[in-house]
């Protein structure tokens, strides 16, 4: 008799390559955004890709830690409010139907992130 194997989220979602093409799918909505665009005009975005990309991966049970800064020292200064960090957790949804992610992986995904909202907004 055999034993069903566990998958992860991440291995479920279609594993690294899936998982980019939805990272960068996203920051091109979140750039795209006229209330958005302007709290990346700093950022070296093709960076900033790989560490959400490492950054899910770890959350969703993929092979990569994530080693990166914390939430609250990474969005120190951006000046994200609720209502960006809204805008930000729209367009990852989005991202993530338009990647073929199925409605309840969707939610488990944005259920993770949305705790993180105390750490990266500053009103």
């Amino acid at each position: 008799m055999s034993q069903a194997v566990a998958t992860s989220l991440f291995e479920s979602i279609g594993g690294r390559a899936a998982l980019y093409q939805i990272v960068e799918a996203f920051y091109g909505r979140v750039l795209a955004d006229p209330e958005l665009k302007g709290l990346f005009s700093q950022t070296d975005m093709e960076e900033q890709i790989r560490r959400q990309a490492r950054f899910l991966t770890a959350a969703m049970g993929g092979p990569e830690a994530y080693d990166g800064r914390s939430m609250s020292d990474a969005h120190q200064n951006m000046g994200f409010t609720d209502h960006h960090f809204g805008l930000v957790a729209g367009h990852l949804e989005a991202a993530l139907n338009d990647g073929g992610v199925s409605e309840s992986e969707v939610h488990e995904i944005v259920s993770m992130v949305a705790p993180l909202k105390e750490e990266i907004t500053t009103a």
